[in-house]
C-alpha cells in the first residue's frame, strides 16, 4: 500500500497544478468538449459562460457563508480548549491520524463548513504535539472527513428535497430526510465509514522514519494576535464592543426566531442553517469584537472559494446550455435498469462533480435527468437522489475546490496531499458502491 501510495503522491507532485489553474483547465476543457460532442457554437458557448458566470452569487454566499461562520465555531475558546484536550491524550502517530479523521468527519456530519475547519485546526495541534506524524497525511486525513457531509445533517440535496417549494417538487414531490440520509441504509453506511475510514487512514502513514515529513513549529505555530480595539479601554464604544449582554440579547433573539421557525413546520435548509451557526457562533464568542476578530481571520481561509466559485458556475453554464451533462448522464442511465441506475447515477455524478462541485448546482443540472430515469424504470426516487449526493461527496475527495481551505490552514500544497486523497478516494468508493447496490437489492 505504502508503494502505491509514493505513487500517487509522486504522479501529483509532477503534474498536478494549483487549484485555481485546476479550474481554468477545466473552463477550457469543458468548452472544447461542448464544441466536439454537442456541437454549439463558440459563440453561444462565450455567451453561456459569461452569463453563467454570476448566476450562482447568491449560492456562493451561502457557501461563504457557512464556511467562514463554521472556523469561527471551530475557533471558539470552548472549541479550542475540547480540542486540545483531546490532542492532549494523543501520544502515537497513527492514533493522531484516527483522530483527526473522527473530529473531521463527525463535524463535517453535523455540519459541513464546520467540519472543513475543525479537521484542519485539530488536524495542526496534533502534528505540533505529536512527534513523528507525517505533515501532509494528517491533513489529509482530517479532509477525508468532509465525505460524511453527505451522509450527514448539511447534505445539501437531501435538504433541498425535502424543503417545500423546492425545483423538482411537480416531478418527484417531497422526499422526507427519513428516506434518505436517516434511512437505514444510510445510517449503516455512515457507521461503517465512520469505524474503518480512521484505520484505512492510519494504515497509509509511512512506516518508514526517514519518508515521515514533519510540522515545522516555527512556521505552523499559532502567532499570538493583537487585540482588536483601536479605542481607549473605558470608552463607550469600546465597552459596547465588548459587550456580553449586547452579544446575548441578540443570541437571544436569533434562537427565539429558530424555535419559532421550526415550530410552524419550516424544513432545515441553507439560509437557517447559517442563521443558527452565527448565533451559536456569538453566543460561544461572547462578544461582537470577539466575534469580528474569529470571522476576520475565517474570512481569510475561503478567499480562493470565492474567487473560484464563479468560474465553476461557469462551467455548470456550458454544460447545461450545450446539453453535455445530459449526454453524460444518459450514457450511464441508457445502460441501467431498476435496480442498476442508482449505482450508475452515483458513478455519473462523480465525474460531473469534477466540472460542478457544487452539490446545489450540481442536482440542478443532474436532478431533472435522474429523476426523469427513475420514474421510467421504477427505480426508487429517494436512493436516486441519495446517489447523486454520495458521488458528489465521493467526488469531493479529490476535487481541489473544497480542499482549499484545508491548504489555507495547513498552509500546504494540493500536491503535497492529494496522493493521499486519490487512495482514500478508491477506499470511500468501495463502500458507496456497496452501500447503493446494497440498497437497490436488499433494501
Amino acid at each position: 500500500m505504502e508503494k502505491l501510495t509514493n505513487f500517487f503522491t509522486e504522479l501529483m507532485r509532477k503534474y498536478l497544478p494549483d487549484p485555481f489553474v485546476f479550474a481554468i483547465g477545466l473552463t477550457l476543457l469543458t468548452f472544447v468538449l461542448a464544441l466536439i460532442i454537442e456541437d454549439t457554437s463558440f459563440i453561444d458557448l462565450t455567451n453561456a459562460w459569461g452569463t453563467g458566470f454570476w448566476d450562482l452569487l447568491a449560492f456562493t454566499t451561502q457557501m461563504a457563508v457557512i464556511l467562514a461562520m463554521g472556523y469561527v465555531l471551530a475557533t471558539a475558546p470552548i472549541t479550542d480548549k475540547f480540542l486540545n484536550k483531546i490532542a492532549s491524550m494523543v501520544h502515537k502517530p497513527k492514533t493522531a491520524i484516527i483522530v483527526a479523521t473522527l473530529v473531521g468527519g463527525i463535524g463535517s456530519y453535523l455540519n459541513w463548513g464546520f467540519g472543513l475547519v475543525i479537521g484542519g485546526i485539530i488536524a495542526k495541534k496534533l502534528a505540533l504535539k505529536v512527534k513523528g506524524v507525517h505533515y501532509p497525511l494528517i491533513i489529509a486525513a482530517a479532509y477525508s472527513g468532509f465525505t460524511f457531509y453527505g451522509l450527514g445533517l448539511s447534505a445539501s440535496i437531501p435538504i433541498l428535497i425535502s424543503t417545500p417549494g423546492h425545483f423538482l417538487e411537480d416531478a418527484m414531490g417531497l422526499i422526507t430526510l427519513s428516506e434518505t440520509i436517516f434511512s437505514l441504509p444510510m445510517i449503516l453506511t455512515t457507521v461503517v465509514l465512520l469505524i474503518t475510514l480512521p484505520l484505512f487512514n492510519a494504515m497509509l502513514h509511512p512506516k518508514n522514519s526517514k519518508n515521515v515529513v514533519e510540522i515545522d513549529p516555527a512556521l505552523y505555530a499559532d502567532q499570538p494576535k493583537p487585540k482588536l480595539t483601536l479605542l481607549e479601554d473605558n470608552t463607550l464604544a469600546n465597552k459596547l464592543n465588548n459587550s456580553k449582554m449586547l452579544a446575548y440579547s441578540i443570541s437571544a433573539l436569533g434562537f427565539i426566531y429558530i424555535w419559532i421557525y421550526f415550530t410552524q413546520g419550516n424544513s432545515l435548509n441553507l439560509n437557517i442553517l447559517n442563521f443558527i451557526i452565527l448565533f451559536l457562533g456569538i453566543v460561544l464568542l461572547g462578544t461582537p469584537a470577539r466575534y469580528i476578530e474569529h470571522l476576520a481571520d475565517g474570512i481569510k481561509t475561503i478567499s480562493g472559494i470565492i474567487l473560484q466559485f464563479p468560474f465553476y458556475a461557469g462551467i455548470m453554464a456550458i454544460m447545461a446550455t450545450s446539453g453535455l451533462v445530459d449526454t453524460m448522464s444518459k450514457v450511464f442511465v441508457d445502460i441501467s435498469n431498476e435496480q442498476t441506475l442508482p449505482f450508475w447515477g452515483l458513478i455519473s455524478s462523480f465525474f460531473i462533480n469534477f466540472f460542478a462541485p457544487s452539490a446545489g448546482g450540481h442536482w440542478a443540472v443532474q436532478g431533472p435527468f435522474m429523476i426523469e430515469a427513475a420514474k421510467e424504470l421504477g427505480s426508487s426516487i429517494a436512493e436516486t437522489s441519495m446517489s447523486v449526493m454520495l458521488g458528489n461527496a465521493w467526488n469531493d475527495l479529490v476535487q481541489p475546490f473544497w480542499i482549499l481551505p484545508a491548504l489555507a490552514l495547513s498552509r500546504l500544497k494540493l500536491k503535497d496531499i492529494m496522493g493521499f486523497l486519490v487512495m482514500i478516494m478508491f477506499y470511500v468508493g468501495i463502500i458507496y458502491i456497496i452501500a447503493i447496490l446494497a440498497w437497490s437489492y436488499f433494501f
